[in-house]
């Protein structure tokens, strides 16, 4: 399975501005430039679509798990928060942090546990990133 996006981008790096197109067409010209990316302005950036990518491929991979634990999750919420350093004169995704609350009625809390940890392990997009990955994991019942 292949999934595929594009980026155009024209100008300079302060003053250029580029756009996002994906497959799927969700994202379609969607706006990105500096000002997105280390300020705030309009638009999404690299950081926030990574974030975006692990919160919904770990949560899907949760899911799986907790079905193997014969678990079913009423409600699954994933924020994932990605950390952009200035390291060794430019810039890299040094930490990824996921902040997870789960609906799961009558949940056994050591089973679930296991399925967040080999969640967060095996999800293909925890195995791209070479940054930390933390995790604090909420259970309600």
């Amino acid at each position: 399975m292949k999934r595929t996006a594009s980026a155009v981008w024209t100008g300079g790096l302060k003053d250029g501005k580029g756009s996002i197109s994906t497959q799927s067409g969700v994202l379609d010209n969607t706006q990105y430039g500096f000002s997105t990316r280390f300020e705030n302005g309009p638009g999404t950036n690299p950081e926030e679509l990574i974030a975006a990518a692990h919160a919904g491929c770990f949560t899907m991979a949760l899911s799986a798990q907790l079905g193997e634990a014969s678990m079913t999750a009423e409600n699954l919420k994933t924020i994932a928060s990605v950390t952009l350093d200035k390291v060794d004169g430019g810039f890299a995704i040094t930490a990824v942090h996921l902040d997870l609350t789960a609906r799961i009625p009558g949940a056994d809390r050591q089973a679930f546990d296991a399925a967040v940890t080999k969640a967060k392990v095996g999800c293909p997009v925890s195995k791209l990133l070479n940054a930390a990955i933390t995790l604090d994991a909420k259970l309600e019942a």
